[in-house]
């Protein structure tokens, strides 16, 4: 689709996301912080993988007037190439690393026809989406990258490291999540970031929530996408399976979707776990924390979740893995209580946890004024307040 000529009216504000999924944790930045840059004059286009333009999130920004383009061809592309690919494969080893796949090319063809001013390439892991950003500098488009993840256990192990170091020292900032994630990120490229900063994202959790009766029991809520690699959720269904936790009146919800949602409830099934249950994608979270005693996450992987920081501004503690940025805010066994994503060192914590369950409700209040005090109102907006000055006019 080619720039059409009130398109060219405006400035064009690249937005390029890496996220695969509908609308991922990752958009939530970005999404929030188009109404600053439609404010500033841009015209904004988002360029990303299979758009699903029926979703409630990319109905509100074409609302506002964003643009969509979808860079992902593989219908046109792979299907009709197949073979071809194949046999380039056999005679060049990295055809298909970061800055040598169709949907990069696909991607730069778009840039060329809206000849955009500046990008926000936004990642989900620290270097899936530098490709998307080699694909701007080769254009001379000034651009800055976000980072919602580093993983201890997965590094890039492509032929052309070099060029990916190269493509970060060359943004503008490069934006993460946690101070773990930057410091993740350096030993993994043997590279000084000195244009990395810490952000935070925003958050859906309205205010501090009542704290529910324990009459019946105790709930704890997973909250998080159901894919056991990054979130572990098979870490607690084997420690619930376990006859102490049996005995106890303690259940735990499982809420989210995702690709592992029929193999963990395959593995209740098989351990006739009668202590947990799934619910599924929750919108109203205000809600679910009027009814739940305490976040419970074992990820195995993080940049710094939102579930937590949410679970921790409606008032509950959190009982978390020593993940990622995970524990950078809270004070252990006193608004949190935390171990390592496996199942003898995080029972540990959840029995720290239990030990203390008669306080819960004070340590989650001490939680949710941690939070206020530590995190923004509005994440995004500072978020923009810093892009700014990287920002060519809009005039």
């Amino acid at each position: 689709m080619g720039t059409s000529a009130t398109e060219k009216t405006k400035k064009n504000i690249a937005i390029i996301s890496s996220c695969t999924e509908d609308w991922g944790g990752s958009e939530e930045l970005w999404g929030r912080s188009v109404p600053f840059l439609i404010a500033k004059g841009y015209q904004v286009i988002v360029y990303k993988s299979n758009i699903n333009a029926k979703h409630p999130e990319f109905i509100k920004l074409a609302a506002q007037g964003v643009l969509f383009r979808n860079f992902d061809n593989r219908k046109s592309f792979l299907v009709r190439n197949f073979i071809r690919i194949a046999d380039k494969i056999k005679g060049e080893v990295n055809y298909l690393t970061f800055n040598k796949n169709p949907w990069v090319n696909n991607l730069s063809d778009l840039l060329k026809a809206d000849a955009p001013v500046f990008a926000i390439v936004s990642q989900g892991i620290n270097f899936d989406g530098l490709g998307y950003a080699d694909a701007c500098r080769s254009l001379a488009i000034p651009y800055v990258l976000i980072a919602q993840k580093a993983v201890d256990f997965y590094w890039p192990f492509h032929l052309d490291r070099g060029t990916m170091a190269e493509i970060m020292r060359k943004a503008k900032a490069f934006y993460f999540v946690s101070k773990h994630n930057l410091r993740l990120t350096e030993e993994q490229f043997g590279i000084r970031l000195s244009n990395g900063h810490i952000l935070f994202n925003p958050l859906k959790i309205g205010k501090v929530q009542p704290y529910p009766g324990t009459e019946n029991g105790i709930k704890l809520a997973c909250v998080g996408r159901l894919f056991v690699l990054d979130k572990g959720q098979d870490i607690l269904l084997r420690i619930m399976n376990e006859k102490k936790w049996r005995d106890r009146p303690v259940t735990i919800t499982f809420v989210g979707s995702g690709v592992d949602e029929h193999g963990l409830k395959d593995m209740a099934a098989l351990l006739n776990i009668n202590n947990v249950s799934f619910a599924g994608q929750v919108k109203d979270m205000d809600a679910l924390w009027r009814d739940h005693h305490a976040l419970i996450l074992p990820s195995r992987s993080e940049g710094l979740p939102l579930s937590m920081v949410e679970a921790m501004a409606a008032g509950r503690i959190a009982i978390i893995s020593k993940a990622g940025g995970n524990t950078e805010l809270i004070k252990e066994n006193i608004t949190a209580f935390s171990g390592y994503p496996y199942e003898e060192t995080f029972d540990e914590a959840m029995e720290r946890a239990w030990e203390q369950r008669d306080n819960w409700e004070a340590m989650g209040k001490q939680a949710a004024k941690d939070i206020a005090a530590i995190v923004p109102a509005s994440p995004e907006k500072e978020f923009i307040a810093h892009l700014s000055q990287f920002l060519p006019d809009s005039n």
